[in-house]
């Protein structure tokens, strides 16, 4: 129990995560040579969740253009971890903008950056192949983030026990959380809307978040889309007064949550655009 266990929890995860990659990819390629370049690029097409996190919000904003808020909420409770049974409209887009901005960084950019890193780091100072190298330090990441997800919560049961999953977290989400900025910044661009605009409000709200990284795509995508995101929320029934990002603006609607999946979606092709170019510097 208290740290100590979670720190063991840590341990224990990261283990078996890596031992159990490493030693199907072992007998794949023992097996026949292209398997296991096959279990990469499986695991890299699964750890890259950025359509699947579009097609999981554009149901709600389905559900809330028709009106079906009973079927919003269900659709939202799926994606978020706040209450979700008496969200209005507005709360429902809100929510579905919020998730989608952090979980830009948290589940499609932050795997990528240390796919990234981690092959380059592997093969530059351990002469591993970059490949797999790249994919252990998703999984290593992925891992870290579903931990954060099921213990790292600040309840009176999990404040210790989850401490070392949310702070492990927190730290492999710092740089990709700040390197986003630009990139989001190119997105916006690209989708019409007002690149300027959220960079600037992403510089002056960022840290109001509860979260060190969160805070930096929320408020970007305040300021792109022009609404405003955070305020008062309920988690587990109790209420949680957050800051506001974005506070001039009004508050979003399902135009905004449609603005917002082309924003994720063209950012991340900036954001594959640019590590292939850095790929191919680097390689030659």
């Amino acid at each position: 129990s208290g740290k100590a266990g979670g720190v063991f929890l840590v341990l224990a995860t990261q283990g078996v995560v890596l031992a159990a990659y490493f030693t199907a990819r072992w007998a794949l390629t023992r097996l026949w040579p292209p398997l296991g370049f096959i279990l990469d690029v499986a695991l890299l097409y699964s750890l890259l969740a950025l359509k699947d996190l579009i097609v999981h919000v554009g149901v709600v904003a389905g559900a809330v253009e028709g009106a079906d808020f009973s079927e919003a909420r269900l659709a939202l409770s799926r994606v978020v971890g706040r209450d979700t049974a008496c969200l209005s409209g507005e709360a429902l887009c809100r929510g579905a903008v919020e998730t989608m901005a952090e979980n830009f960084v948290d589940g499609f950019f932050s795997p990528l950056f240390w796919y990234i890193l981690g092959g380059a780091l592997g093969f530059c100072f351990f002469g591993f192949p970059p490949i797999p190298a790249g994919v252990g330090a998703m999984l290593f990441f992925k891992a870290a983030s579903t931990l954060d997800s099921m213990v790292g919560y600040k309840s009176p049961e999990l404040l210790s026990f989850g401490w070392a999953g949310a702070r492990l977290d927190d730290g492999m989400n710092f740089i990709p959380a700040r390197l986003s900025l630009p990139l989001l910044t190119l997105g916006a661009w690209a989708s019409r809307l007002h690149p300027l605009r959220g960079f600037r409000v992403a510089l002056r709200d960022r840290l109001k978040h509860d979260s060190p990284n969160a805070g930096h795509a929320e408020a970007f995508f305040s300021g792109a889309l022009g609404v405003r995101l955070g305020g008062p929320t309920s988690y587990g029934g109790e209420e949680k007064d957050k800051a506001w990002l974005g506070a001039e603006f009004g508050d979003p609607d399902p135009g905004h949550i449609r603005a917002a999946e082309r924003l994720v979606y063209r950012s991340g092709w900036m954001a594959v655009i640019v590590s292939m170019g850095l790929i191919l510097v680097g390689f030659r």
